[in-house]
């Protein structure tokens, strides 16, 4: 989630300068978005396809599939549920639920049908809206109500474009009430069937009315499941233009860079580091582009400091999750090679963010000592959806996350890890981010993705190294052990698995699958470092 402190060092400016004319206290995010985009009449707020939208073509389209909505019970204490594209329509049919005071939820995308039937399950949605590139994500004899875009009708199913084109696309009146729930964000499921984390009009709107340049275009091409949807939001109310691209891809991303002009872009670790090592950097020109901010998976100092000396002074690194929004920034001012020790933190806690740190022994860690992270800030969830035996991890306005950090003596974030992952690497000094910029270092490896066994059976490998080399190089297993060994000493070099492959696995999301790596280390030999 993007609060303002975040979206200042975005290359956004003070409220007074956005020109959002239409802001008044206590509208929600539908209502000044609309407001905005009648304001921009025939001016393009979305290109797809290489196809510009105007905002007025926009607003209409939100106006009919609200029209639409409604005709088919939805309204408030309603939840429409998406497997979405990156496209105008799965935008403008989030929007219409919101104008009709329902809530929405952009569903993440699991490999497995049984977790998509059990996440569909979890949210409990009256409706489900399918596109044609995404119907074939719905699990056979799905029971809730099915709603159709651009697709033929089959079933039972609901064509809700044919629906749309039938309506009126005069304005409509919001009836979006500020307690309402109005967005579940879908984590990425990368231990189990995704968690949907639940948010008001009212906190919703206080996220995504951070200040946004006009002049700003925002690349998204990551699901709009996880923080694509903030983006697009933010981007849109602050007056910019929104590119959508079907999903990220090197060569595609650096050339909507050139040719689109784009200023801002969001990656997880594993896309930016894919991102700079195409040849097509050097080609491309890459001078619009402020701001390139990365998110989601560790980043080793290594391939930061290979990311700097690639793009430039435009690189920014977040720490944050669903459920808590945005915690720490490290900003382009601190992210640079004349910081070198800064490369290996997550940044300053932003602004209005409160985090503290707890022991094991379950005491409040003392300064600058390390401890499971908790957070209190205005973007936190209000809970998940339909997990009640979760509801410990919101507590009394905090977020118990899964991950251990400090803030050094000079304040900024460090993350060691998850508290599981270091639990097995108790005492050595070792974590995977380590291990990663360990290997990352050797002049034949380009990347690196170090993950737990947790195999359940007795085995003297605790850890599995995937390990990509660069193109026309071979894998040195014996160089990957000299490396550990004199960073972290022979007993624990001896608990790594090294694993060569042509590339890490990865989620919907971009982040390195964590179970894939597993299994494949189950079909494919290792070799001990």
């Amino acid at each position: 989630m993007l609060p303002e402190a975040y979206d200042r060092a975005h290359g956004g400016t003070d409220n007074a300068d956005t020109g959002l004319k239409i802001v008044t206290d206590g509208a929600a995010y539908i209502d000044l978005l609309l407001a905005r985009l009648a304001e921009a009449g025939e001016a393009p707020v979305l290109r797809y396809h290489g196809e510009d939208h105007s905002a007025a073509a926009f607003a209409g389209s939100i106006f009919r599939y609200a029209r639409a909505l409604a005709t088919l019970g939805i309204g408030p204490g309603s939840l429409v549920a998406l497997f979405a594209p990156n496209a105008p329509s799965a935008l403008a049919v989030r929007y219409a639920a919101h104008l009709l005071g329902a809530a929405a939820v952009y569903l993440s995308a699991p490999e497995a049908v049984e977790r998509r039937a059990e996440l569909i399950e979890r949210m409990d949605p009256q409706l489900l809206v399918l596109f044609p590139e995404t119907s074939h994500l719905c699990p056979p004899d799905t029971r809730v109500r099915i709603g159709t875009v651009d697709l033929p009708k089959g079933g039972q199913s609901v064509p809700l474009d044919q629906l749309a084109a039938k309506a009126s696309s005069e304005p409509m009146k919001s009836v979006a009430r500020p307690d309402d729930l109005a967005v579940i964000v879908s984590s990425g499921g990368t231990t189990g069937v995704p968690k949907g984390s639940c948010r008001s009009f009212a906190a919703y709107t206080a996220v995504v009315r951070a200040p946004s340049p006009k002049d700003r275009r925002q690349l998204v091409n990551g699901p709009l499941a996880y923080l694509s949807q903030v983006l697009v939001d933010t981007t849109l109310l602050g007056g910019g233009t929104v590119i959508l691209q079907d999903s990220f891809e090197a060569a595609t991303t650096l050339a909507a860079i050139d040719t689109e002009r784009i200023t801002h872009l969001f990656l997880v670790e594993p896309q930016l580091f894919e991102l700079m090592d195409h040849p097509d950097v050097s080609r491309r020109d890459l001078s619009s582009l402020r701001m390139l901010t990365h998110i989601g998976a560790s980043a080793p100092p290594t391939l930061r400091r290979r990311a700097l000396e690639r793009f430039g002074p435009v690189l920014a690194h977040v720490y944050g999750a669903s459920e808590m929004g945005l915690v720490s920034l490290l900003s382009p001012a601190d992210y640079d090679l004349d910081h070198p020790a800064l490369l290996s933190t997550a940044g300053k806690v932003l602004p209005g963010v409160d985090v503290r740190f707890r022991r094991a022994d379950g005491r409040l860690a003392a300064p600058w000592e390390p401890g499971r992270i908790e957070v209190r800030s205005p973007a936190l969830a209000e809970g998940y959806r339909n997990l009640p035996e979760h509801e410990a991890d919101f507590r009394n306005g905090w977020f118990r996350s899964g991950d251990v950090g400090f803030v050094d003596r000079q304040g900024y974030l460090n993350i060691l890890g998850r508290v599981a992952d270091l639990k097995l690497a108790d005492g050595t000094g070792a974590n995977p981010t380590l291990l990663e910029d360990a290997l990352c270092g050797l002049p034949s490896i380009r990347y690196a993705v170090v993950v737990p066994e947790e195999s359940g059976q007795a085995t003297t490998t605790r850890w599995l190294a995937a390990i990509e080399v660069w193109p026309g190089m071979v894998p040195d297993i014996a160089e990957c052990g000299a490396v550990i060994t004199s960073r972290f000493g022979p007993a624990f070099a001896a608990t790594v698995a090294i694993m060569p492959v042509d590339r890490v696995p990865r989620t919907a999301q971009g982040k390195p699958a964590r179970e894939a790596i597993r299994q494949r280390a189950s079909r494919q030999p290792q070799f001990h470092s």
